[in-house]
């Protein structure tokens, strides 16, 4: 097929440029409206809502003490760190298991009856073997990481299609060629999905954690010590920078998982 005529791509540019603000203004109506409500309500009831100003205010103090940059540095490196180390366990596992029925067999039932412990109520457990601080927190956070990333291999290994194999046992592939050249490419799209599970898992295990234990330092850390000093004004921002976060992070993953996975067609 030939290519696109240059005025029909120019065409289809400036038509995306001109729906952008479009699609901008139309997300924004919402938040307006939340931000007058709220607005409305730290006026009526200050005690309840803290107003803007306050909240502003409470921001401006956080930057100039460098508790906010602590903090927030503090939860990126407990969240990414659990993630490195439980994402790419739950990868191999769910590989492992998808390849190899025995292992399966052995491993499967245990990993499907821990998945169903809520990872929080691992902690007072975790805690009491190694006590109450960064390993504890760390190993809550990558288990929460392990389990997204394990069952998404493995359904993307096992719904591999049986004629893409046999093209490898016609080239006598070896087992490290097969996960290579076949098995890998062809569970990419349900691997990628698990990552962004276990992202989105290991963030809000992170937070969770650190409001349960309150050790170090961390958002929710810092949420906990606000709810401690009844100061709503911290609190409403470090739930909003967490939120922000969440959000940037979670865009960036999805743009790297469309740029993995550019060969896919496209959905609509």
């Amino acid at each position: 097929m030939g290519r696109k005529p240059r005025h029909a791509l120019e065409g289809g540019m400036k038509h995306q440029l001109t729906r952008w603000p479009v699609r901008l203004g139309i997300g924004l109506i919402v938040p307006l409206f939340l931000f007058l409500w709220w607005q409305w309500q730290g006026s009526a009831h200050p005690s309840a809502f803290a107003p803007p100003a306050a909240v502003a205010s409470a921001l401006a103090e956080l930057l100039r003490n460098g508790g906010l940059l602590r903090d927030t540095l503090a939860t990126l490196e407990r969240a990414f760190t659990g993630l490195a180390i439980g994402a790419p366990l739950g990868v191999a596992a769910g590989i492992a298991m998808g390849i190899w029925k025995p292992v399966d067999r052995l491993l499967g039932p245990l990993l499907h009856a821990l998945r169903q412990v809520p990872m929080i109520g691992w902690l007072p457990l975790i805690g009491l073997w190694f006590g109450v601080g960064e390993g504890t927190e760390l190993i809550v956070v990558s288990m929460s990481a392990f389990f997204p990333s394990m069952l998404n291999s493995h359904a993307g290994v096992a719904q591999v299609e049986r004629r893409y194999l046999e093209v490898g046992g016609i080239y006598r592939f070896s087992t490290f060629q097969r996960i290579r050249f076949i098995l890998l490419p062809a569970a990419m799209p349900l691997v990628m999905t698990g990552l962004t599970q276990a992202l989105a898992f290991a963030w809000i295990s992170t937070i969770g954690t650190e409001l349960l234990t309150g050790a170090g330092a961390g958002l929710g850390v810092a949420m906990q010590a606000a709810q401690v000093q009844q100061r709503l004004d911290i609190m409403l921002v470090v739930i909003s920078v967490t939120a922000i976060l969440g959000f940037i992070i979670n865009q960036l993953f999805r743009s790297l998982r469309q740029s993995l996975l550019r060969w896919q067609p496209a959905q609509s």
